[in-house]
C-alpha cells in the first residue's frame, strides 16, 4: 500500500511539471512600450503642465497670505476676529492644495485609460498570436525568473512603434 501511494505521489508530480512546462510565458518591458507610445508623453506633457498651474496658484495664494500673516505681526495688537480670518485663509489654501491634488489625480486617470486601454489589447493580441498563456511584466515584482520569450517588440509592432 505503501509503494501504491509513493507511486502516486511520484505520478502526480510528473503530471504537475509537465503541466507547468506546456504553459507557454513570455514577459515585456511594459514601461519601455509605454515610454515608446507618443500618446504617453503628450499625456505626462498635460499633467506636467497642470501640475505647474495648479502649483503657480497655491504659491501665489501662500505668498499673499504670508504677506497678510505677517502685516499682522508687525501691527502688535492682538485681534481674534483677526486671527480668525487669517487661520481659516490658511485652511482654505490647504484645501485648494488638496483639491488642487485631487483634480491631478483625476486628469491622470482620465488621460491614462486609454493608453492602458490600448496597450491591454495590444499585448492580448500578441498573447493571442503567440499562444501564450501568461506574459510577465520584466519590471514586475511578482517576476521571479525571467524566462521565456521577450515579446517586448511584438507589443510595440502590434502599438505602430
Amino acid at each position: 500500500m505503501k509503494r501504491l501511494s509513493v507511486f502516486f505521489a511520484a505520478l502526480l508530480m510528473m503530471v504537475s511539471v509537465s503541466a507547468v512546462k506546456a504553459q507557454k510565458l513570455a514577459h515585456a518591458n511594459i514601461a519601455e512600450v509605454l515610454n515608446a507610445m507618443p500618446e504617453m508623453k503628450k499625456a505626462q506633457e498635460q499633467l506636467e503642465a497642470l501640475s505647474k498651474v495648479k502649483q503657480a496658484e497655491i504659491v501665489k495664494l501662500q505668498q499673499a497670505f504670508q504677506t497678510k500673516v505677517e502685516a499682522y505681526q508687525k501691527g502688535g495688537k492682538q485681534d481674534a476676529a483677526k486671527e480668525a480670518e487669517l487661520q481659516k485663509e490658511g485652511e482654505n489654501i490647504q484645501k485648494m492644495g488638496q483639491t488642487a491634488q485631487k483634480d491631478i489625480a483625476d486628469k491622470q486617470e482620465t488621460l491614462f485609460a486609454p493608453i492602458d486601454k490600448k496597450l491591454q489589447a495590444a499585448v492580448d493580441a500578441v498573447a493571442k498570436a503567440k499562444g501564450l498563456e501568461y506574459i510577465f511584466d520584466a519590471n514586475g515584482q511578482a517576476l521571479v525568473y525571467k524566462g521565456g520569450a521577450d515579446v517586448t517588440a511584438d507589443i510595440k509592432k502590434q502599438l505602430g512603434l
